[in-house]
């Protein structure tokens, strides 16, 4: 069992300080952090727009570092709202974040391909699965555990 924790959490530890080195690398070009990355990433999946709380359930953040992230990429021109209220209006990418969005697609196609290198499609399918199982697994675990506390 220790052997596996071991495993699992320098494997997911090193994953991340990895993205976190490929994000910087890669958006210093751009002058942008990782939380602006994955607010453009995800806008540009959903085309109709999300909400700034929408935002901080898909990337993991708090009310603060998204509030901070829209409105410099407002300033920026890379989003825009749809409406004039503030935390609930929906904010979709303009012209200009589009393409820079398109960019990193691209980088993220590229980095995603170098990191399964050597992976058969039923390997990489099968970790995907497993990690996602896994990541599942311990949100559950930990909103029981919070419930009890509680």
């Amino acid at each position: 069992m220790i052997q596996r924790f071991d495993a699992f959490v320098s494997g997911i530890t090193s994953c991340y300080k990895y993205i976190q080195r490929i994000k910087s690398m890669e958006m210093t070009e751009f002058g942008l952090k990782g939380t602006h990355v994955m607010c453009l990433y995800y806008l540009r999946q959903n085309p109709a727009g999300l909400t700034a709380s929408q935002l901080c359930g898909l990337c993991a953040e708090d009310k603060a570092a998204i509030s901070r992230t829209v409105s410099e990429l407002k300033s920026r021109g890379y989003i825009t709202t749809l409406s004039q209220k503030a935390y609930r209006a929906m904010l979709t990418l303009t012209a200009a974040g589009q393409e820079v969005a398109r960019k990193f697609d691209q980088l993220i196609e590229s980095w995603v391909t170098a990191g399964g290198d050597g992976l058969t499609e039923e390997e990489r399918s099968d970790f995907y699965k497993s990690l996602s199982a896994i990541a599942e697994n311990l949100r559950v675990r930990i909103e029981s555990e919070l419930k009890h506390t509680t």
